[in-house]
């Protein structure tokens, strides 16, 4: 029995029975297995949309064999090493996770609720209830992603093993076996529920321990040498600490820098979250209003017409705008689709590319560019009083001017109309508006959409400061990791670098 690796292309809507037919075409052998190893659309011709496949055929008549990936494989051995990890987003699970399975003692304290608490404590805030220092969009079991889209893209390379092992971590914890070969996977926020849940219950049975709604405020450091973390109830001692906190958590940067942890400031971006009609998207990206086989549009779009570079990121089609302060009295927005992807609306941010040295045309440093996030997102919140969030039509937005009645939108917490434009800072607020004329010609219909809110939580305005591989400079037993280092973004790349601690910490022992 050999393999053999075939591409092909096929209708959007096919059925096993014609996948199977076109294979035998094709490899000309009668008894064949296959397996699809990577599934992408081409939308080039919109008059004919069809999956791109390469697929892994095996059959008798083959003689040659494909050599598949190396698997990831943790050695296990009992060891004494006690390991705090500081949160339980991907980077910090998949860290605990592997060293847990090498045998070390480990123990994940997270500042947010387990994912079902989380999913109530959102539900009561959107509903009308107080917000949820414990229970949001930010904080909680899984991080920040598990209440987005769930994408699983990554542009990093040379991570093969690494990320194979995660994708199955999580096919085996519940999700769809497809995000093995989609070019563009993704796990939707209600999987993810019970995929966190199913992936804490398997780190609990080898035993792993978790303490929730625990957040670290302090530390003791001896020699550079942390020998223990404390939240206001409980303290925690162990040989290493790794923080993966996300990059919300200001707090936990300034209570690191405050026992000498080094950060310095790193480019990010900020801007709003445009929301449209998916039945728009759909008919300007494939020419009709819904194709068999295929849940919604997607776009990514990039303009440089204004000083800063402009990007679309984090499209959720199908999905809804959320409210998704970290803090009290701060009003941001991010998006969010479940694994079907079938909501009547499509959102995307449309963020600027920014470096704050720059842009304010002084020497910024980590504790200034916090600040200047924290009062930007605090004027929105004075803005509408609250967490509704301030809006405008696209085309007011392009044209720095007019009045919006308030449409129907996806966002839960109500809609305030607003001069957007200049609420963003100067130059965000132009570069934007440029890149928005950019993205009208580019997508049909694309002016008709409206924007909203604040987007600053694309990633972290700061960068810890580490050396050999992921330990913070100044520690000699702490490493800071996932989003919240500066060094990584979104679930994939996150996940990896909790797993590539790990294994710099097997290497120690």
């Amino acid at each position: 029995m050999g393999t053999k690796k075939i591409e092909l292309s096929i209708h959007t809507g096919y059925t096993a029975e014609e996948l199977e037919k076109k294979i035998r075409k094709i490899v000309r052998a009668q008894e064949f297995t296959y397996r699809i190893d990577r599934k992408s659309l081409d939308a080039r011709k919109k008059n004919s949309i069809k999956w791109a496949l390469s697929v892994v055929v095996s059959a008798p008549e083959f003689k040659e064999e494909i050599t598949p990936v190396p698997g990831f494989e943790i050695h296990y051995e009992k060891r004494k090493e006690r390991i705090t990890i500081v949160g339980s987003g991907p980077a910090g699970f998949f860290c605990a996770y592997v060293l847990q399975k090498a045998g070390f003692n480990t123990v994940i304290v997270e500042r947010g609720s387990d994912v079902h608490t989380r999913k109530a404590g959102i539900e009561k805030f959107e509903s009308g209830g107080r917000f949820d220092p414990v229970s949001n969009y930010a904080f909680g079991e899984g991080g920040a992603g598990t209440f987005s889209d769930g994408k699983l893209t990554s542009r990093t390379k040379k991570i093969a093993r690494e990320k194979q092992f995660i994708l199955e971590s999580y096919v085996k914890a519940g999700a769809p076996e497809e995000i093995l070969y989609m070019a563009h996977p993704h796990l939707g926020s209600d999987n993810l529920i019970s995929i966190v849940k199913n992936l804490r219950n398997d780190y609990l049975d080898l035993g792993g321990k978790v303490a929730f709604s625990d957040r670290i405020s302090s530390m003791d450091v001896k020699n550079s040498k942390v020998t223990s973390i404390s939240s206001e109830s409980k303290e925690y001692s162990a040989d290493h600490f790794v923080f993966a906190t996300g990059h919300s958590a200001y707090d936990t940067y300034r209570m690191l820098m405050k026992y000498g942890g080094r950060f310095r400031t790193k480019n990010f971006a900020i801007g709003s979250r445009a929301e449209h009609r998916q039945m728009l998207i759909n008919k300007a990206q494939w020419g009709v209003e819904t194709l068999p086989g295929v849940k919604a549009a997607e776009y990514r779009l990039t303009g440089r017409s204004g000083e800063l570079p402009v990007y679309t990121f984090c499209m959720c089609p199908g999905g809804k705008i959320v409210p998704a302060a970290a803090f009290e009295k701060t009003n941001i927005v991010n998006g969010m689709s479940l694994y079907k992807r079938d909501g009547s609306f499509a959102n995307a941010a449309v963020v600027a590319a920014v470096n704050l040295t720059r842009l304010l045309k002084k020497e910024i440093g980590a504790e200034e560019a916090m600040e200047w996030v924290e009062k930007l997102e605090e004027s929105f919140y004075s803005f509408t009083r609250g967490y509704s969030a301030p809006f405008c039509s696209i085309r007011n937005f392009m044209d720095r001017k007019g009045s919006t009645p308030a449409p129907e939108t996806s966002y839960p917490m109500g809609l305030t109309e607003a001069p957007l434009w200049e609420m963003l800072p100067p130059g965000i607020a132009e570069s934007i508006s440029a890149s928005l004329k950019d993205f009208s010609g580019k997508i049909k219909g694309y002016e008709t959409g409206i924007i909203m809110g604040l987007e600053s939580k694309t990633s972290s305005p700061i960068q810890a400061v580490r050396e050999n591989g992921s330990r913070l400079t100044g520690f000699e037993n702490l490493c800071m990791i996932g989003e919240g280092s500066g060094y990584s973004g979104g679930i994939i790349s996150s996940a990896v670098e909790g797993v590539k601690t790990a294994i710099e910490i097997i290497g120690k022992s």
